[in-house]
Order: C-alpha cells, then sequence, then structure tokens
C-alpha cells in the first residue's frame, strides 16, 4: 500500500472510506494501468463514488508508491492560494522545495498579474530534483469542479504539459476540465473513467446490500438496483432509510428519486448550483421519456438547446446519452423524478401545452406511436385519435407492438374507438394480435354500422378486412374449417395496397398447414408471403416471411437452414432504429436460441431467448412462451427442475396478466410439465395430463394444434411412448414410435423421425435388443443432414461406447464429428487411433491454446475477452484461426479434435 504523506494540520488530510463500503477492485487495476503516465482523470455527476475511489485507489498502490491528498474547495479558485496549498504539502515530502518560490506567492497582491507559468516553470525545474521514479508520487486533486475556472485551467494545463518523471496526477471532477488532452491521449499518457465506468455493477449493488444486512430480496431488489442505475449515492440513501424505518412495512419499496434524502441531495448538490435558465431547461425538458436539441427548441421556442445541452455534458449533470452521435438523451431515472415531482412555481407555460408542442413536433418528424404518446399526456384526447387514425394497418401489423396501441385504447373513450372504420379495424387488429379474440369480435362488429360504403370499391374493401380479421380470431380459436374459409376468401378479395393484411393472412394459412402436417403447402405459402414482403421492400414483413419459413425447415428437421433463415431475416432489421420494439425480431431472436439448443449450443441460445424474452415482453408478443419453454425444458434435462417449473410458471403468471386464453398456451405448457414429470419419475402426474392432451388433440374431434407448437399432437405422442416404455412391456411403446416414424416420413417431417428413432433406440438398448438397434440409429444418422444434435444427446449419456462404434462404422463427414462431440470424453479419447487426420495439423499458438483451453471449459467469448484481457473481436479471430487449423466447423467439433491430438492434456 502506498504511503500517505502526513496530515499538515488537516489540510492534506486523506478521508477514510464510508461504512460499508464495496470495494472496487475492477476500476482500481484500471487506474493502476495508468500508473506510467501522467494523469487519471475520474470524471461524473455527484454521488458516484469518485472520491470514494480515490481513496481505495491510493490504499491499494504499490508500497514504493507516495500519495499526497490535496482536497479543493471554492476559496482554491484563485490559482495563488491553490499553488500555495499544493507547495506546502510538497514541501513536507521534500524539506526545502521551493522556498523562494514561496516567497514570491506570498508577496503578489490578488489585482496585480503575476506570471503562474514562469513561476511554476522554475518549480517544476526544482521538483524535478528532487523526484524519483523509483519512489514515485500521487498528487491527488479532489473535487476538482469546485476551485475549476478559466485561470486555474490554464494554470494546470501548463503544469501537466511540463510534468516530472516521478509525479502523477489524479484528478476526480464533477466537471470536466477546460484542459487540451489530445496530446495526452496519443501518447497514452491519460487515463480517463467517466459516469458508465463508476456505476456499480448488479454485483457490486447486491454486495453492497448484503454489507448492511438488507432483508430485501426477489424482484423488489432487482427492480430497486435496476431503477438506481448503478448511482451508488442513491442506494446508499434507500438503505439509510430503511435503517431509520421502524418496521418493515415503513421501509421503502422503490427508489424514489423526487422524495426525501435524495431529493434533498439532487436539490443541493446540483440543481441549487446552475443557472437559472439551465434549471428552466431542466424542467421544461424532464417529462420527456428522450429529447434532443431540435425536440427542446420545439417545446421552448427557443434556439439554444444544443448550448444547453453541451454545459449539461461538460458539467455532468445526470445526462445519459442514448446513441453514438451525442443526439438522443434522456435523464437519469431518479434525477427525472425529482424534476417531474417539482415543477417551478413560477412556469410561464403550461405542461400540457410543452406536451402538445412535443406532439407537433415528434408527428412531423413521422414518429407517429411518441406523437400520439404526447398528444395523451397533454389531454388531447381528440388529437391522439386523429393521430392514431394516421397509422396504417400494414404498420400495425409488421411491427406488431400491440401492447402500444393497447395502452392508447384505455385512455380513449368507446365512442371516439368506434367513431370510425379506421380505428375500428385497427384496434380489432391490435386486440386480435394480442389474443383478446371476444373483444375483437365485438369491436369488429362496429362495422356494420358504416355499411353500405359509400362507394363499392370501399364496401369491397371494409368486407375483406373483415374476412382477414374472422380468419385470424378463429385461428385463435383452433378452429381449422373457418380459419381456412376466411383466410381464402380474404386473400381473394383484398385489394393490393393491403398488403399487410394479405401478409398475415398467408402466415396463419402457412401455420395452420405446418399444424395439418401439409409441409409442402406451407412452403408454398412460405414463398408467395416473401415474395410478397421483398415486392413492396417492408424490412420488417420479410422479417416475418424469414421467420415463417424457418419454422417449416426446423419441422423438416432442417435446422442449419432454418438457423440461416433466422439469421437472414435479423440482417433484414439491422438498418431499423435500435431503441424501438418489433415483435418480428423478438420471434426471430426466440427462435434462434431455440435453434443454437438444437444444435446442443445451451449457452449461446439462452443469451438469445433471454433478449427474445425481453423484447417480446415489450411488445407484449405471446412469442415470448417459445423463450420460456425453451429454458425451463434446458433447465429440465440439466436436472434443475426447481427452476424449469419456475420458468413455466413466470409464463402462465404473464399469460393470465395479459389476459391470454387457454387455447394459446396451456396444452403447450401442461406437455413440457409432462416432460419435467416424467424426467422425475412422477408417472402418475404425467399419465392423468397426458390422457387429457391425447383426447383433446388427438382424439375423435382433434383441436388445431396452438400456433406456437404447430406438432404438438405428434410430441404429445413422443411423450406417451415415453410414458409406455415406463410402465412396460415395451411392445406398446415400440408400436407407438414406428407409427410417429411413419408419420414423420409421410409429412416431411425429418426431425420427429429422427426424435422417434433414437427414442425407439434407447428402448432396444434397455432391453438387449442391440441388433435391432443399429439399423434405426443408421437411419436416424441418415436423417440429421439438417444438424439437428439434440434428439442425440439422450443417447450419447446412456450409451456412449454403443454410439462410438455404430459411428466409427460410417464415413468420416462433420455430422459424425459432431455427433462423437456428444460422446464424454473417455469415449472420445478411445476412438483416437481410428481418428487420425489425413493432414498434418498446423500448430496452434500459445494464445490460440489459451483460447482452446477456455473454449474446452465451456466458456463464452465475451468470458473469454474477460479473462485473457483481449478483445471481443480478437477473440472470435483466434476461435476461427484455430477452426481452420484443426479442419472443424464449430466449437465443439475443435474441441472433440483437440482432445484427439492430446492438445487439452486432461483439461476438460
Amino acid at each position: 500500500m502506498g504511503l500517505a504523506i502526513p496530515a499538515l494540520e488537516g489540510r492534506f488530510f486523506r478521508p477514510p472510506l464510508p461504512d460499508g463500503y464495496v470495494l472496487r477492485p475492477r476500476l482500481c487495476e484500471r487506474l493502476g494501468a495508468g500508473l506510467q503516465g501522467r494523469l487519471l482523470l475520474v470524471c461524473a455527476p455527484a454521488g458516484f463514488g469518485k472520491s470514494s475511489l480515490a481513496v481505495e485507489f491510493c490504499q491499494s498502490l504499490p508500497g514504493h508508491w507516495k500519495s499526497l491528498w490535496l482536497g479543493l474547495s471554492p476559496r482554491d479558485n484563485d490559482p495563488g492560494r491553490f499553488l500555495e496549498r499544493l507547495l506546502d504539502g510538497l514541501q513536507h515530502s521534500f524539506p526545502g522545495l521551493g522556498s523562494q518560490a514561496l516567497g514570491l506567492l506570498k508577496m503578489r497582491q490578488r489585482h496585480q498579474p503575476f506570471a503562474f507559468e514562469e513561476w511554476l516553470d522554475g518549480l517544476l525545474d526544482e521538483l524535478a530534483l528532487h523526484l524519483s521514479t523509483t519512489t514515485p508520487l500521487l498528487l491527488v486533486l479532489d473535487d476538482y469542479h469546485l476551485a475549476q475556472g478559466p485561470v486555474l485551467d490554464r494554470c494546470l494545463q501548463f503544469f501537466l504539459n511540463h510534468l516530472p518523471a516521478g509525479l502523477l496526477v489524479l484528478v476526480t471532477s464533477r466537471q470536466r476540465p477546460e484542459w487540451h488532452l489530445a496530446r495526452l491521449r496519443l501518447s497514452r499518457q491519460l487515463l480517463e473513467l467517466n459516469e458508465q465506468d463508476l456505476r456499480l455493477t448488479h454485483g457490486e449493488s447486491l454486495d453492497l446490500f448484503e454489507r448492511h444486512s438488507s432483508s430485501l430480496r426477489g424482484e423488489a431488489l432487482h427492480n430497486l438496483i435496476e431503477r438506481s442505475e448503478g448511482w451508488v449515492a442513491g442506494l446508499r440513501f434507500w438503505l439509510l432509510a430503511a435503517a431509520q424505518a421502524s418496521s418493515d412495512m415503513a421501509v421503502p419499496q422503490v427508489l424514489q428519486g423526487g422524495a426525501g434524502l435524495i431529493r434533498d441531495y439532487l436539490l443541493e448538490e446540483v440543481i441549487d448550483c446552475l443557472p437559472p435558465e439551465v434549471q428552466a431547461f431542466l424542467y421544461d425538458t424532464a417529462p420527456q421519456e428522450r429529447f434532443c436539441g431540435e425536440l427542446c427548441d420545439a417545446i421552448r421556442e427557443s434556439h439554444d438547446s444544443a448550448q444547453i445541452l453541451r454545459y449539461l455534458q461538460s458539467h455532468q449533470v445526470f445526462l445519459v446519452p442514448l446513441d453514438e452521435h451525442g443526439h438522443w438523451f434522456r435523464y437519469h431515472h431518479l434525477f427525472s423524478d425529482l424534476l417531474r415531482s417539482r415543477p417551478p412555481s413560477n412556469a410561464l407555460v403550461p405542461a400540457a401545452s410543452l406536451h402538445l408542442r412535443a406532439c407537433r413536433w415528434f408527428s412531423a418528424q413521422g414518429l407517429l406511436d411518441e406523437a400520439v404518446e404526447q398528444a395523451l399526456r397533454a389531454g388531447h384526447l381528440d388529437v391522439a385519435a386523429n393521430l392514431v387514425q394516421n397509422l396504417s394497418e400494414e404498420q400495425l401489423l409488421a411491427e406488431q407492438n400491440v401492447g402500444m396501441l393497447l395502452r392508447w385504447k384505455m385512455d380513449l373513450p368507446d365512442s371516439l374507438l368506434v367513431s370510425t372504420p379506421r380505428l375500428i379495424v385497427l384496434y380489432a387488429w391490435a386486440l386480435a394480435l394480442a389474443c383478446q379474440l371476444d373483444a375483437a369480435e365485438e369491436l369488429a362488429s362496429h362495422l356494420t354500422h358504416f355499411l353500405p360504403a359509400p362507394s363499392a370499391t370501399a364496401q369491397k374493401s371494409m368486407l375483406a378486412q373483415w374476412l382477414a380479421l374472422s380468419g385470424i380470431i378463429a385461428r385463435g380459436r383452433g378452429d381449422r374449417q373457418k380459419t381456412q374459409a376466411y383466410c381464402g376468401e380474404a386473400l381473394l378479395s383484398l385489394p393490393h395496397k393491403r398488403y399487410g393484411q394479405r401478409m398475415v393472412c398467408l402466415s396463419t394459412l402457412s401455420n395452420l398447414a405446418i399444424a395439418d402436417g401439409d409441409l409442402w403447402r406451407a412452403r408454398g405459402l412460405n414463398r408467395e408471403s416473401l415474395e410478397l414482403a421483398q415486392r413492396v421492400g417492408n424490412p420488417l414483413f420479410e422479417a416475418l416471411a424469414h421467420y415463417d419459413r424457418a419454422r417449416v425447415l426446423q419441422a423438416r428437421g432442417e435446422v442449419l437452414r432454418a438457423l440461416d433463415e433466422v439469421r437472414q431475416g435479423l440482417q433484414r432489421l439491422q438498418g431499423l432504429p435500435t431503441q424501438r420494439l418489433y415483435a418480428a425480431r423478438a420471434r426471430l431472436t426466440l427462435y434462434e436460441g431455440y435453434l443454437l439448443i438444437q444444435r446442443l449450443q445451451p449457452e449461446a441460445g439462452r443469451i438469445r431467448l433471454l433478449a427474445g424474452i425481453h423484447e417480446a415482453r415489450a411488445c407484449r408478443d405471446i412469442s415470448v412462451l417459445v423463450g420460456y419453454c425453451a429454458i425451463a425444458s434446458e433447465e429440465g434435462r440439466n436436472g434443475e427442475f426447481a427452476k424449469a417449473f419456475a420458468e413455466l410458471a413466470e409464463a402462465e403468471r404473464l399469460m393470465h396478466i395479459w389476459d391470454v386464453p387457454p387455447i394459446y398456451y396451456l396444452a403447450m405448457i401442461t406437455l413440457l410439465k409432462c416432460q419435467l414429470w416424467l424426467a422425475q419419475g412422477r408417472i402418475d402426474l404425467a399419465e392423468a395430463w397426458l390422457g387429457r392432451l391425447e383426447q383433446t388433440y388427438n382424439g375423435d374431434r382433434p383441436a388445431a394444434a396452438p400456433e406456437f407448437h404447430l406438432q404438438l399432437p405428434l410430441h404429445i405422442q413422443l411423450q406417451q411412448a415415453q410414458l409406455d416404455a415406463l410402465r412396460g412391456p415395451p411392445a406398446a411403446a415400440q408400436q407407438r414410435l414406428s407409427k410417429l416414424v411413419e408419420q414423420g416420413q409421410a409429412c416431411g417431417s425429418q426431425l420427429l423421425s429422427v426424435m422417434a428413432w433414437n427414442q425407439w433406440v434407447m428402448l432396444l438398448l434397455a432391453t438387449a435388443r442391440e441388433a435391432e438397434a443399429r439399423p434405426l440409429f443408421a437411419r436416424a444418422v441418415e436423417a440429421t443432414t439438417g444438424g439437428a444434435l439434440l434428439p442425440f444427446q439422450p443417447l450419447a449419456q446412456a450409451h456412449p461406447g454403443w454410439m462410438r462404434e455404430q459411428l466409427l462404422q460410417g464415413p468420416d463427414t462433420s455430422l459424425r464429428q459432431s455427433l462423437l462431440a456428444l460422446l464424454p470424453a473417455q469415449a472420445v479419447r478411445e476412438s483416437t487411433e481410428v481418428l487420425q487426420p489425413s493432414q498434418p495439423i498446423e500448430s496452434l499458438s500459445t494464445r490460440e491454446l489459451a483460447v482452446l483451453h477456455l473454449i474446452a471449459q465451456g466458456c463464452s467469448n465475451q468470458e473469454i475477452s474477460d479473462q485473457l484481457f483481449i478483445s471481443l473481436h480478437t477473440v472470435k479471430t483466434h476461435a476461427s484461426h484455430i477452426n481452420s487449423k484443426l479442419g472443424v466447423e464449430r466449437r465443439t467439433q475443435a474441441v472433440a479434435r483437440a482432445q484427439e491430438l492430446g492438445l487439452l492434456g486432461e483439461s476438460r
């Protein structure tokens, strides 16, 4: 630890760390990387722990370092006083330093000019004779913003430019100093930490609560940490309020910036210190969720907003950038809480007028959703309704962000909603997409009030829209015949400009065709849908068409092609605004995660599933079920049954909140519960519920499979076969699996056939009928050219030796390598002599071997980046070189090949 210079009558006292302080070694390590430079600059708003971090860093300095702490105040704004204090501190470490220089300082008169640069030049020359690189000195200037001014900035600029070796300066400030730092950056003599760096991580926030023995747990704790946005002071004030509460009931459950200690702190430390015109700007713009200079000008009817935004940025006033270009911003949540809860008493413009101005600006920019929100907040419901009518059905159906329309619906009176055919159609579509089938049907019935239409063309268009809506509602209810009839007739009568509704009808019919096992018809409908989307040039509809195509490919067992289709869809969305939410992107992201799990890449799959869940929830899109069910299934395969059931419970809870009819989700979740019960050996539960599902979806009058589990009836049969095998004798299970294979082959569903074959092989091996199992396994491998590896996982775990023997008898293909990689390490090592590479392997570099070892441990690219201190791009480059040198395509193959070659030793 670095030695602190003893205090001189308290003037150079380094404060202790506060009680309960959470150490931040990651930041100290970053600061330590700048010890060979000249300047460490820590710049962030009030309450982000700048001074505490500086104290911790001083305490963590290597033993040969010394430190001098200089806490600044407004009085130090005078350069003469600042330099006098600095020289006092330096003299204690270097007696006799600058005696003559100090005399000159004390003789000066404040009203007379003084040549500070000439004075500093002489002092620095003398200081260089005392300093030593073997015992360097860290000079800490804490709270520089309190003393900052033009003259002192120039003085410190000269000081930094001529800093002698053996001296390093650490500056903490709420405001960026007016120094020219380009040369220091270029020469790597400067290390900077900003607000984003100083935000507490989730783990550090949890550590802070544990140190204060907080009883807050679960979602409430997560929400509080998320709302704090890493602001140390906000969390500390909450903990203080909780400690002062007389009972658990009195403990504040939310972090609120407009009340209590946080309010007082922000007022005293931030807002009251700002010029009046800046304060007025803050209050005028605080109601906006996001803002830019042009929007602020429109709201305030002024032309200086860009200048004030630059001021807020330079003075670190809780401004959060929303893009890389510094165009859009928002305020820290707790800061905006205060501004919104304390409008100025002398406000010249009412809040409603400010919202109406914002509404006009957003509308002029074509940002309709935000314009409507502003009109509603202004209380102008008629303006909001007129704006909603400007939203085209195509835009609604492309984005499918129905949560937005349903929020608006709550604020608009029913009389407005049924006042025009356009509003009726828009909100009926929103309700149908939100699975509010009865409400959608009731609202659509109001279209009859506008019949006959003014013209035959208008009447035909209105009836066609009603048909399309009725088809979607019928599909939601599982009515095959009505869906086919309504959607088919709508496609014949919809005008070409209603391409969005045509796309939805095509997608619905394709969805139903997959459920009916008619994959060829589904494929043809997909092709027509994609061609239409490309013809109109709508990227969202193109993305949805790629999503539908991927579902057909996956049903056929073409997992790799399906994955490629999903990524093509995501590629089409890359040019859209990242801050907007899209159901199409949510669905593609979720499906990418699901397909990655089929490829036995669970870690990458989970990341994509969680991202998809987040966006689908925000859009109120029921595709979120795919995410929860896929994660629950993966947890079940890992034996984490409690976590699996918790995921399913959260999915059910969400469906209840959204008031989604059980037909959409109940069977899907129940079937997965049966899978978990069978894995747990709870046969009675599984038997009871599988019987109910069997009767509903495979009985005399079977219901249509739900939208997000189109092959649910066949998967019920798979579960029934597993149940038959557990109950015995095996003949019933074998008969059921044989029938499933036939059904899969008949409709082109190779994936279902592969799943049935693998289950059948497991059954035969369990009953010592190995000879019968061999040809079935060969057929399963032959049918797996599409890349689905997950069906083989149970067999690889239960019978690795047998599976290895069968694979080695077949041709050496990339599929064989992937399947061999599923086997336990011992089984793979036993095959080394058979799988010697035909060509010499190019040697791996030391860094590539390090990356390979971490890949073998299951680390993600980001984790490898963190552990080896290299960029994510460099990790990907090394991984690509590793695959190329080992002659493989994927991670699992690389690990298997490396084990064969003895490159990993016994590390796995």
